[in-house]
């Protein structure tokens, strides 16, 4: 009874290991036949999801099979790293091949939003060579803003100069968007030539998108509805992340008077200055008693030229006798 179990056993090892060679050679024969028939496999990047449409790709997305040759797309990728960071253009479904006409580059045609980091806005500042540092930033700098300020009106009219943001982040400047491969091109005035841009080293931009706080978005188009052009941007050092506070700068501080010789002359020179008297007499008014005696000394020598002229009369009374 013993053996013939034994033997039922390795009879069925044995038809197990069969067929799994079997099915083995049926497998690479039928790899041969496809490979004889549609040419040889080739490695090609798919969606390991439902992708939306605008949505950034990141590399739990994707996917990689072996595929014929001949059933892969024209511009399939082959490499998820090629995917990885770009935006999908259309939705693509689960197990369909990634394009390079179905991503996009993120930039203007994919918008600025993404860009944007959340509960902030961006915003867009005029600049020019002097108050954009001569057209020499870049998206990804960080910049210090600062305001030349005007109020009060006729002699109390005033101007600071004032740092009002620290360590803004620059998110494009003109159409060059943070991330977005830096070329561009673009067709000649006859259409035909198509001329590659360098978005790297293009000063043709008139502004600069940054991003801020809404509160810090409201100063600054209150600035820029009243006075636009009183905006400087001050590029710094990008491991530069210390936001020290600044005071304002005025004229005085330019001419390097005091602060306190901004106070007006008139009423405010005349009021320390009593104030300055009045403890200075006190220890003095000891030593300065005898002199209060002085003072009548000094008037009675004014008081003698009155008497002259009265004894004057009495010698000219004494000659008109003789």
């Amino acid at each position: 009874m013993g053996s013939s179990q034994s033997r039922t056993l390795w009879i069925s090892v044995g038809a197990a290991l069969l067929s799994i060679f079997l099915l083995y050679s049926w497998s690479q024969d039928q790899k041969n036949s496809v490979s004889k028939k549609f040419g040889a496999t080739k490695r090609v990047v798919v969606a390991a999801q439902n992708i939306d449409e605008m949505a950034t790709i990141d590399d739990t997305m994707l996917t990689y099979i072996d595929q014929p040759v001949d059933f892969i797309q024209p511009d399939a990728i082959n490499e998820p790293e090629l995917a990885v960071g770009q935006v999908a253009a259309v939705p693509i479904k689960k197990d369909e091949q990634i394009l390079q006409t179905k991503l996009l580059s993120p930039g203007p045609d994919t918008g600025l939003s993404m860009e944007v980091s959340p509960g902030k806005r961006a915003l867009a500042l005029p600049v020019d060579d002097m108050r954009g540092v001569t057209r020499l930033l870049r998206p990804g700098d960080r910049i210090d803003i600062v305001a030349a300020l005007d109020y009060g009106k006729g002699v109390d009219a005033h101007r600071e100069v004032r740092t009002i943001l620290q360590d803004v982040v620059i998110l494009a400047t003109g159409v060059n968007v943070v991330n977005k491969i830096p070329r561009r091109f673009e067709l000649d005035a006859n259409g035909k030539t198509v001329n590659r841009i360098n978005l790297s080293a293009s000063v043709n931009f008139s502004t600069v998108t940054i991003e801020a706080k809404p509160e810090e978005v409201q100063q600054l188009v209150y600035i820029l509805a009243t006075s636009p052009g009183s905006l400087f941007t001050v590029l710094r050092h990008p491991n530069d992340r210390l936001q020290a506070p600044t005071r304002a700068t005025t004229v005085e501080d330019v001419l390097g008077k005091p602060s306190l010789l901004r106070v007006p002359a008139s009423g405010a020179s005349a009021a320390p200055a009593f104030p300055s008297a009045i403890p200075a007499t006190p220890p003095t008014t000891v030593a300065q008693s005898p002199a209060a005696p002085v003072m009548p000394t000094y008037q009675a020598p004014i008081a003698r030229p009155a008497a002259k002229p009265s004894r004057l009369p009495q010698k000219r009374t004494r000659y008109e006798d003789l």
